[in-house]
């Protein structure tokens, strides 16, 4: 008989592991020989979404191998969490564009994959440019070369957004990125983007944004109502510079 320990997992991460083990104390089975971390995700649960590991009621590293008998605790990632080491930027997988253009229209650096590259591009392009993975895929966020990871909870675009930002608390600059691209927004002059506009759209606006990457040009057309309520909300909760 393989010997054992006993799991508790917080009620937040509860969702990653079988019934089983949604109770306190869960009996394991462990071969003494693999990682608290590798035992951790076995169960289900992404290292990304673990905050602290406790080993008999001490702070334990991931790199614990834990012996018969141990009891050990499972505690979610504090929020707001802190990611030292580089500007806090994301990289979000192809399932998560709405979700993407809402974190570029409150100007976070959300950088993104219309296309499915592939979890290995993904993971290296996560740590060759220093960005928080985003991904509902817990296959992905358990590969070894991403950078930071973070599990997105919900498949509903406003719980999904409010998820990130209660998670990260990024600074919010509304109206500064591309929404298409990621770009940064500057004011343009109506006269030099006249030529990339429609007849309507001319004779009816005169205030215009333009991405300096993409060259996409914005202005406040009729779905702006719709936005700036996205805007509003999250600077209302989460700070930043009046709307």
């Amino acid at each position: 008989m393989r010997p054992e320990i006993h799991v508790t997992v917080a009620p937040e991460l509860q969702l990653f592991v079988n019934s089983e083990l949604r109770r306190k104390r869960a009996p394991v089975a462990i071969d003494a020989s693999s990682s608290l971390g590798h035992v951790v995700e076995s169960l289900g649960v992404p290292l990304t979404e673990v905050g602290r590991l406790l080993v008999d009621g001490r702070p334990a590293r991931a790199a614990h191998v834990p012996a018969a008998g141990e009891s050990v605790e499972v505690r979610p990632v504090e929020r707001p969490q802190q990611v030292p080491g580089a500007p806090l930027r994301f990289l979000l997988d192809v399932h998560l564009g709405t979700l993407a253009r809402r974190l570029r229209l409150l100007g976070v650096d959300a950088a993104y994959e219309s296309e499915d590259i592939g979890d290995p591009a993904l993971a290296a392009l996560s740590a060759a440019e220093r960005r928080v993975l985003l991904s509902r895929d817990r296959g992905l966020l358990r590969r070894r070369e991403i950078w930071a990871g973070a599990y997105v909870y919900s498949d509903r675009p406003d719980e999904q957004l409010r998820d990130v930002l209660s998670r990260f608390m990024p600074v919010l600059a509304p109206w500064t990125r591309c929404t298409a691209c990621n770009g940064r927004l500057a004011e343009a002059e109506k006269d030099t983007v006249a030529e990339r506009l429609e007849h309507g759209t001319r004779r009816t606006y005169d205030v215009f944004a333009q991405c300096t990457a993409c060259e996409r040009v914005y202005w406040r057309g009729a779905h702006h109502e719709r936005l700036e309520t996205i805007v509003e909300d999250a600077v209302r909760e989460f700070g930043g510079p009046a709307v």
